[in-house]
C-alpha cells in the first residue's frame, strides 16, 4: 500500500464533534474551538484506523521478559530503507512481527509485517570504552534484514520479539514521510530514552563503580559521558517510556483523524527545516534533552510563524551533540554534561560544547525563548497533585466546564516547569494553570513561596510571527490521557484541553486567532 498523510481536504468543526464527545459539562466562560482553529483532518489517518488493529502487540502477562532482547540499526527510517535487527536470547528460535501504533478502533495497533522464523542464540558481551563509559553493542552479529517496503505506512513503531519459549520484548522505530507537509508533526524523543538507558550499566545520570574517595558531586562522576543507540534499552521491555510518554498523545490524535505525521528528535538535527513544513511541532513527554541544531531549526521555525506545543516539562534542558558509531552516522548521543570535561570546549563552536544544561556557559542559551518558562524541580515518587485552573477563560478550557480554581486529580507529577522572572520571560506570557505543590513532596531549584512552589501551564504568542507556545508544566500530561483508574480520572478533563490544544494550533499561527493575553504579574505571589 502507498500511503502518505495529507493536509488537503476541507476544514470541517472537529473541534465541536469531539467535545460533543469528551465533554464534561457545557463551557462555562470558556472560548470554545470555532471552525478557523480546527485543523483539516487526514483522510490517511483516518482510513488507517479504521483498518483492522489488534491487541497482540502486548505483552503477554506469563511472557518471560528476561530472555530476549535487541536493538534495530536505525531509530528513524523512511520507506525504501533497510533495517538490521540485532537480536541477543535464550529462545531456540523466535520471530519479529512489525506493530504500527494508533489508536485502530481501540486496540492500539495495527500488525504490518513479520519475519521468518530466526535461529536464537546469545550475542557476545557489549563493548565499553572507559572515561566517557560508553556502552556499546555494536560487536553483535545482524540477526535478519528489515526491508522498509511502502507497507510501511509512517508512524510510530514497535517491533516485538517473541521466542519459542515464550519470551518478549520491543525494539522501537519512527518511519517518517521527507515529504510530508502535515499540520502536526509529532517529535519521537530517542535522545533522551538513550539518555536514561542503563543497559550495560551506565546512562547520562548514573554509572557502575564509586566515584574517587569522598566525590559526592552532580552529577555523578561514574555517568557515561557518551551513550548509545546501538543497545537494546532497559526500560519498557525495550520501548523505553513510549508507551506512556508518547503513545497515549498519537493514539488520541488518530482516534479522531487529526492530520499528523512522525519524525524523531536525531532525524530533526539532521534536518530541522523539516519544522518549516508543519503548521505545529509537538514535543512529547520527557523530552529533556536537545542538540543545537535542533534548538536554533525550532526558533526560526517560530519565526516563521510555526507552533510549538511541548506536552511536558524539561524540555531543552539538556544539551547534547551527536557522532557517529560503527553502525551509521549520529548512533551515539554526547553529554558530558560538564563543559570542562568536553574536549570540544575550547577547541570548536561553543554552541556544541555539553553543559550540565544549554543555559550554562560557554553555550548560555535559556530553554525560556522556547518553553517561555523554567524547569522548577520534580515530585518524589508516587506523589501526584492536581492541576489547578488559574484562568477558565482561556480556549485551553473550552468544552470542560472548569471555573477559575477547578482542580484536575493527578496531573502534576515528577518533573514540573514554572513561571521565572529572568529577562527571557516572554511579555506575552498567559498563565493557564497554576498548580500549587507542598514543599515537603518535592526537590526545587526555583523556589519555595509559603512552603509551597508552583507547577505553572502556560501560553504564549509571538508579538510579530503570530507562531504561539504552549507549555504544559508536567511532565505527567500525556500519561494522564490513558484510562483512569476507579479513585484517580484526570483523563477526561486532560483529553478535552488536548483536543483544544491540537485543533488550535494545527491551523496555523495561533496568535492570528487566540492572541495570548499576559497575566503572569497577577500571580501571586509575583513570580511563584
Amino acid at each position: 500500500m502507498s500511503w502518505r498523510f495529507q493536509r488537503r481536504g476541507p476544514r470541517l468543526l472537529l473541534a465541536v464533534s469531539l467535545l460533543g464527545t469528551l465533554a464534561l459539562t457545557s463551557p462555562a466562560r470558556a472560548v470554545a474551538p470555532t471552525p478557523t482553529t480546527s485543523p483539516v483532518l487526514s483522510a490517511g489517518v483516518i482510513a488507517e484506523n479504521q483498518l483492522p488493529g489488534t491487541t497482540a502487540w502486548q505483552i503477554s502477562p506469563t511472557a518471560k521478559v528476561s530472555g530476549i532482547a535487541g536493538f534495530l540499526s536505525r531509530d528513524a527510517a523512511v520507506v525504501g530503507d533497510s533495517v538490521s535487527a540485532y537480536v541477543t536470547t535464550s529462545a531456540a528460535t523466535y520471530t519479529v512481527t512489525a506493530f504500527r501504533m494508533g489508536y485502530y478502533r481501540g486496540l492500539g495497533a495495527r500488525s504490518i509485517w513479520q519475519s521468518p522464523v530466526v535461529v536464537g542464540h546469545y550475542q557476545p558481551g557489549c563493548g565499553f570504552t572507559a572515561g566517557v563509559n560508553l556502552v556499546s553493542c555494536a560487536n553483535w552479529s545482524r540477526s535478519l534484514v528489515v526491508p522498509i517496503t511502502a507497507e510501511f505506512v509512517p508512524g510510530m513503531y514497535l517491533f516485538k520479539l517473541v521466542g519459542s519459549g515464550g519470551q518478549q520484548a520491543y525494539m522501537p522505530l519512527t518511519i517518517w514521510d521527507p515529504t510530508s507537509t502535515s499540520a502536526l508533526l509529532a517529535v519521537g524523543r530517542s535522545m533522551t530514552e538513550q539518555g536514561w538507558n542503563l543497559f550495560g550499566g551506565y546512562d547520562f545520570y548514573q554509572g557502575r563503580g564509586a566515584c574517587a574517595a569522598g566525590a559526592a558531586t552532580y552529577p555523578p562522576c561514574n555517568r557515561a559521558r557518551m551513550v548509545s543507540l546501538d543497545r537494546p534499552n532497559s526500560m519498557g521491555n525495550g520501548a523505553s517510556d513510549f508507551l506512556w510518554n508518547e503513545w497515549p498523545l498519537l493514539s488520541l490524535a488518530e482516534e479522531h483523524g487529526l492530520d499528523i505525521s512522525y519524525v524523531t528528535d536525531i532525524t530533526l538535527s539532521e534536518h530541522p527545516a523539516l519544522m518549516l513544513h508543519h503548521r505545529a511541532i509537538l514535543s512529547l513527554g520527557h523530552d529533556e534533552t536537545w542538540t543545537e541544531s535542533q534548538r536554533a531549526g525550532a526558533l526560526t521555525a517560530m519565526r516563521h510563524g510555526v507552533n510549538l506545543v511541548f506536552f511536558g516539562s524539561a524540555a531543552v534542558l539538556r544539551h547534547a551533540r551527536l557522532a557517529a558509531s560503527p553502525l551509521g552516522v549520529d548512533r551515539v548521543i554526547v553529554n558530558y554534561r560538564d563543559s570542562y570535561e568536553d574536549p570540544l570546549n575550547g577547541h570548536g563552536n561553543p554552541l556544541e560544547v555539553t553543559g550540565n544544561t544549554f543555559a550554562m556557559a560557554p553555550t548560555g542559551q535559556s530553554p525560556m525563548e522556547l518553553t517561555g518558562e523554567l524547569y522548577s524541580g520534580y515530585t518524589w515518587p508516587s506523589v501526584t497533585e492536581p492541576l489547578v485552573v488559574h484562568d477558565a477563560s482561556s480556549w485551553l478550557y473550552g468544552g470542560t466546564g472548569l471555573k477559575n480554581g477547578s482542580a484536575i486529580v493527578g496531573v502534576i507529577r515528577n518533573d514540573f516547569d514554572h513561571l521565572a522572572l529572568t529577562k527571557y520571560l516572554p511579555p506575552t506570557l498567559h498563565v493557564l494553570a497554576h498548580s500549587p505543590i507542598p514543599a515537603g513532596e518535592v526537590t526545587t531549584s526555583q523556589g519555595v513561596w509559603s512552603g509551597r512552589t508552583y507547577a505553572d501551564t502556560s501560553y504564549w504568542t509571538s508579538p510579530v510571527t503570530r507562531a504561539g507556545v504552549f507549555n504544559a508544566g508536567t511532565v505527567n500530561w500525556i500519561p494522564a490521557l490513558r484510562e483512569c483508574s476507579p479513585t484517580l480520572c484526570p483523563a477526561t478533563a486532560i483529553r478535552v484541553m488536548t483536543m483544544n490544544v491540537l485543533t488550535i494550533f494545527g491551523v496555523g499561527p495561533v496568535g492570528l486567532s487566540y492572541p495570548a493575553i499576559p497575566n503572569w504579574r497577577e500571580v501571586t505571589p509575583l513570580g511563584s
